[in-house]
């Protein structure tokens, strides 16, 4: 059997990945996780990019699930001092039994999977961004039940999470509509694929007219930390507030993948809110990826 990985959200099928979506929810509900279902087994991490959540969420994930996890960064690994991706796949998938990778190029990613003969997980490249989808889902599906057939609205840069939403859309049957400042659009091939279900806008009130679901991310994402002031000019218009959310339908969600930048794409009332979910989001990372993991690794 070939070895399945997780790259973005259409390396699965749809019926798998809500599978893995539901299984997150069951997790999250049991009073106590199973302690053996992934015993014995080893996550390896591999992260180019700082991490808080993603790290913790598969670390503790492993744990309640009776593995174990390792993490690499590049000045730690001899990856870092010139062994190519290839040999270093080759070598790692020959110890553990999963690998979850953080990095830049998503080409990088694409490369040792090819070359890995255990499960490989995107942890986030600049490209897509899979697993908070997964909790992203769950979170929605919680609390609003199927997201089939609903609206959502991404307000902001069109970057790897706005991709990822973009797959959603397509696997999780919603209509997308994305208001993004012009240049600041995701990629058009994607876009191309995926026009039956995305619509892109300039205007976010568009957007988030009558939604049930309005998401957002920072305006500069890791690796762009130099175009921050720039890039705050262009998306000024685009923070998401009260004024903004209460254009959707009564009933909607806002979500943010965090960490956020208070005052800027999410004023600070909102993301304080009592009812805010964006902390269950982010506690939900830690359930989908058990999931996913359990998923990958006991097929």
């Amino acid at each position: 059997m070939a070895v399945q990985h997780f790259l973005t959200l259409m390396d699965l099928g749809k019926d798998e990945v809500l599978g893995i979506v539901q299984r997150a929810i069951a997790l999250k509900k049991a009073a106590s996780p199973s302690k053996d279902t992934l015993e014995g087994q080893t996550l390896a991490m591999i992260f180019d990019k700082s991490s808080t959540r993603t790290r913790v969420a598969f670390e503790v994930a492993m744990t309640q699930l009776g593995g174990s996890s390792l993490f690499l960064s590049n000045k730690d690994s001899q990856q870092g001092r010139g062994e190519t991706i290839e040999d270093s796949a080759r070598v790692l998938s020959r110890m553990v039994d999963c690998i979850a990778i953080r990095t830049y190029e998503h080409s990088t990613l694409e490369r040792f999977a090819e070359f890995s003969t255990v499960p490989v997980i995107n942890a986030l490249t600049d490209s897509f961004h899979p697993c908070q989808l997964l909790a992203d889902m769950q979170t929605f599906i919680e609390h609003r039940g199927d997201i089939s057939g609903r609206t959502v609205a991404w307000v902001g840069d069109g970057n790897n999470m706005c991709q990822s939403y973009i797959n959603a859309a397509e696997v999780f049957d919603f209509e997308l509509k994305i208001a993004c400042p012009e240049g600041f659009e995701p990629d058009a091939s994607l876009l191309a694929t995926h026009k039956d279900r995305v619509q892109i806008v300039q205007q976010p009130e568009q957007a988030v007219s009558h939604a049930d679901l309005v998401v957002t991310d920072v305006w500069a994402s890791m690796g762009q930390e130099q175009e921050q002031e720039q890039r705050k000019s262009s998306f000024e218009p685009y923070q998401v507030n009260r004024d903004l959310m209460s254009l959707a339908n009564n009933k909607a969600l806002f979500m943010h993948c965090l960490p956020a930048h208070r005052g800027e794409e999410v004023s600070a009332p909102l993301l304080d809110d009592p009812d805010t979910l964006v902390w269950e989001e982010a506690e939900n990372r830690m359930h989908s990826q058990k999931a996913l993991l359990e998923f990958l690794c006991n097929r």
